[in-house]
């Protein structure tokens, strides 16, 4: 049975958290490593929450410190190529903005089309390429202003604490394509050509959302394969859970070095 919107709303608000990391395709891990975890709310009790269908998300939000910070985290999300409309595909953003939070770091799985950041490495998110043909602000005028999309100064905080570390963290230009198909060669050269260094099939629309309701925004790729044609390598859903499994244990490292 659901619990009353109401009373699962305040248990978030309850927790008191700024900053939500919301978790990609086989990043779900990450809370079982070195979060302290104080409760677990499904995404289905929330019915303005579309339910996550993909493998490796899981479809809940969980209350948890990290080194000393309360954080929320939000394990599973759901894809425009699931025949979600923009709006559906940010509601997670929409509701988190509703509960408090003012920070928000995006993560996901993607291809690297750059061929200095080897599959297993992140990468922070500096811009995006929103190629979906869409946005989560279609049907009122919100001219959003996107120049420093994802928080340049915290992105920087990333960054040394990641040298710091010693943590492998390279920056470049995300592509957000619509899928669920991967990309072909020509297709990964005309990105690279754009600009783009990851390509994947998520975040940028969160990003806009999360901009649009003045929320601070970081973003992070766990590398998890080469795109199409750099490696003569099918690929594979399998492929990218299982990189990001073994990656999300440097992700948590990163996260405890640069958060207070």
């Amino acid at each position: 049975m659901l619990a009353p919107m109401n009373d699962v709303l305040e248990r978030l608000r309850a927790w008191k958290a700024e900053t939500t990391v919301i978790l990609g395709s086989g990043l779900g891990s990450l809370v079982e490593a070195g979060i302290d975890v104080a409760e677990r709310i499904p995404h289905a009790q929330f019915t303005a929450l579309p339910e996550p269908k993909v493998a490796g998300h899981g479809g809940e939000f969980v209350c948890g410190q990290l080194n000393g910070t309360k954080m929320l985290f939000s394990k599973g999300r759901v894809h425009l190529y699931e025949g979600h409309s923009a709006r559906a595909v940010t509601a997670t953003v929409r509701l988190l903005a509703d509960v408090g939070i003012r920070r928000l770091i995006l993560t996901n799985a993607a291809g690297s089309a750059n061929p200095a950041f080897a599959p297993g490495d992140w990468m922070l998110l500096r811009d995006h390429l929103n190629l979906t043909g869409t946005s989560p602000l279609l049907g009122a005028p919100e001219f959003v202003d996107l120049t420093e999309v994802y928080s340049l100064a915290w992105g920087n905080q990333f960054l040394e604490a990641a040298r710091t570390a010693r943590i492998s963290l390279h920056e470049g230009v995300y592509a957000g394509l619509l899928g669920p198909q991967y990309e072909t060669p020509a297709e990964v050269r005309m990105l690279r050509t754009l600009g783009a260094d990851a390509i994947g099939m998520s975040t940028v629309l969160e990003a806009i959302q999360a901009r649009a309701l003045g929320l601070e925004v970081a973003g992070f790729s766990c590398l998890t394969n080469w795109a199409a044609g750099m490696s003569g390598q099918p690929l594979s859903h399998a492929e990218v859970l299982t990189t990001g499994q073994t990656a999300a244990a440097s992700f948590s490292r990163l996260l405890t070095a640069a958060l207070p």
